[in-house]
Parts: structure tokens; C-alpha cells; sequence
């Protein structure tokens, strides 16, 4: 009898291997890269160089110091050190993006078993370190628009916030991988078309945001609102990690809801302007007991 062995998705009848995946993920997040740096200079390129190299070498120290397997050829400390970088604005020390990105591959993957057995999306988790730990992490600032980003704008009363044709193509301050919203639409079109991501949790998270945000305060608030901020970097790269959120539909579905809820909340009643970030850190925590309510039930299997 041959002996079986367990692993982390995806598996091997799935004809995709974990770095033919990443590499995907790469292809997919490189308009926003490009964008990043044509829009904010080269200080954008050397924080997504920090936060690369630093995902990759504390993945390589931290395997070679305990003498585990070396696994930075499967791409997803490439994928965890890009997704922080574009999550940072270009106000963050170079020597911050590299403590960032060693406790997101340190902290949050390695320590607890590596690829596959983390808790939490790491790159959404470091961002959210980085937030308590540091100053300057979100906001930002380009040659064409410094000072505030779109979202405190909104709460300033009388304050110019940036037209439509800006927040679209990403000419306004933030972090420098969210303000292209065309640029993060074209990684996502690549994704579906090569099925590494479905539509449910984008399209629920960034819908339950709309809604919200129509009721409270009319179409051009709800606009504004999923065009600002991390919304489309986050739902479309960052809610669909493959290890920290469901698998069925009906269960990314609920966790889309709740991410676009929370998000909201954040926004709408408190007084930190951007809450996608604490959104997916918080569901991703809810994500056993949304598998175990929302699994497929075989016929006659009961509950």
C-alpha cells in the first residue's frame, strides 16, 4: 500500500504548483507596481526592492538557522515582501520595510509551520504592525498631489478631494500600490482569466462597501469610497490568500460580507480613516468557524 502524505493546497491533480501560482501573483501585481513607480518615483522601487529582499532573506536565514527545508523557491515570500511594499507609502525608512517584511515571513508564516499553516494573510498582518508600530505607513505623497490622502479628505469638511479621473488611474497620495485602481483591475482580470482567484470575494467585499457607503452618504461617497484606500489591493490580492480564507463559495461569500462590514465600520464611525487592513486581519481570524458552518454536507452524510 502506498503511503500518503498531506500538504498544503494547491495539490498536484490541481496542475498548478505553489510557485506556478505565485509567479501569477507576481504577473497580476506588477501593472500596480509599475504604476507605483512611475507615479511616486524611485523611491517606490526601493521600498518594493527592501521589501522583497527582506521577505526572501529571513525566509533563507530562518530555514537555514533551524534546518528546515529551503523553501524560498516557491515564490511566496516574493509575493508576501511585494504585497507589503505596496501597502506602504513612500514616507517609510528602508530599514522599516525590512523589519516589516521579517516579521510578516518570521512571525506570522515560519513560526507557525510555514507556507499553509499560518493564521493570518502576513503581508496584510506586518502592514497592520508596522500601522501600531510606526508612523508614515499609509499616507503618502506624488509630484502631482501631496498631503492628505482621499479618505481623511473626505472627513475634512470643505476640503478639495481629487476627481474621478485621479482616483482611477492613481495620481493622488497613499500607499504607493493602492491608488491605481485600473492598474489593480488589470492584475485582477489576469487572475480570473487564469483562474488562481474566483470573482466572490473581490466583487461581495468590494459591493457590501458600496452599499454601505451609498446609504450612508449618496453615490459619489460610495465612489469615492471603494476607489480610496487599500480597497481593490486588498479584496482582489489580499482577502483571497489562498490559506486564510474559505474555500467554498457560500463561505467566501460570508467573509467577503464581513470584510466589507468591518470595513465600513472603520471608516464610517471611527476615527482612523482606512479599515480594510483590520478588516481581513479580523476575519481571517473567523475563518475556522465560517469553514465548519458553511462546508458542503455529501448526500446523506448528515451534519
Amino acid at each position: 500500500m502506498k503511503a500518503f502524505s498531506m500538504s498544503p493546497a494547491p495539490h498536484i491533480h490541481s496542475g498548478a504548483s505553489t510557485s506556478r501560482v505565485m509567479l501569477d501573483v507576481v504577473i497580476a501585481l506588477l501593472p500596480a507596481s509599475v504604476a507605483a513607480v512611475a507615479i511616486f518615483g524611485i523611491k517606490a522601487l526601493w521600498i518594493i526592492l527592501a521589501c522583497v529582499i527582506g521577505a526572501v532573506v529571513s525566509e533563507a536565514l530562518f530555514n537555514m538557522c533551524t534546518g528546515r527545508k529551503q523553501t524560498i523557491g516557491d515564490m511566496s515570500a516574493v509575493v508576501t515582501g511585494l504585497l507589503l511594499a505596496l501597502n506602504l507609502s513612500t514616507n517609510v525608512p528602508l530599514w522599516q520595510c525590512v523589519v516589516g517584511a521579517a516579521f510578516a515571513i518570521i512571525v506570522v508564516k515560519c513560526l507557525f509551520g510555514g507556507l499553509g499553516c499560518n493564521f493570518a494573510n502576513p503581508a496584510i498582518t506586518a502592514r497592520v504592525f508596522m500601522l501600531i508600530t510606526f508612523s508614515a505607513v499609509a499616507g503618502g505623497s506624488t509630484e502631482l498631489y501631496s498631503g492628505a490622502t482621499p479618505l481623511e479628505l473626505l472627513g475634512t469638511e470643505g476640503a478639495a478631494i481629487p476627481g474621478m479621473g485621479a482616483m482611477f488611474l492613481g495620481t493622488y497620495g497613499g500607499a504607493i500600490g493602492e491608488t491605481s485602481s485600473v492598474a489593480l483591475l488589470i492584475g485582477f482580470a489576469y487572475l480570473l482569466v487564469r483562474k488562481v482567484i474566483s470573482w466572490h470575494i473581490p466583487v461581495v467585499f468590494i459591493g457590501t462597501v458600496f452599499v454601505l457607503t451609498f446609504i450612508a452618504g449618496g453615490a459619489n461617497f460610495a465612489l469615492y469610497q471603494i476607489l480610496a484606500g487599500g480597497l481593490f489591493i486588498g479584496a482582489i490580492f489580499m482577502a483571497t490568500d489562498y490559506v486564510t480564507s474559505p474555500i467554498t463559495k457560500k463561505g467566501k461569500v460570508i467573509f467577503a460580507v464581513g470584510c466589507g462590514v468591518i470595513t465600513f465600520i472603520v471608516r464610517y464611525f471611527c476615527a482612523y480613516p482606512e479599515g480594510v487592513s483590520f478588516s481581513i486581519l479580523i476575519m481571517n481570524l473567523f475563518v475556522p468557524i465560517i469553514e465548519r458552518f458553511s462546508r458542503n454536507i455529501p448526500l446523506g452524510g448528515g451534519k
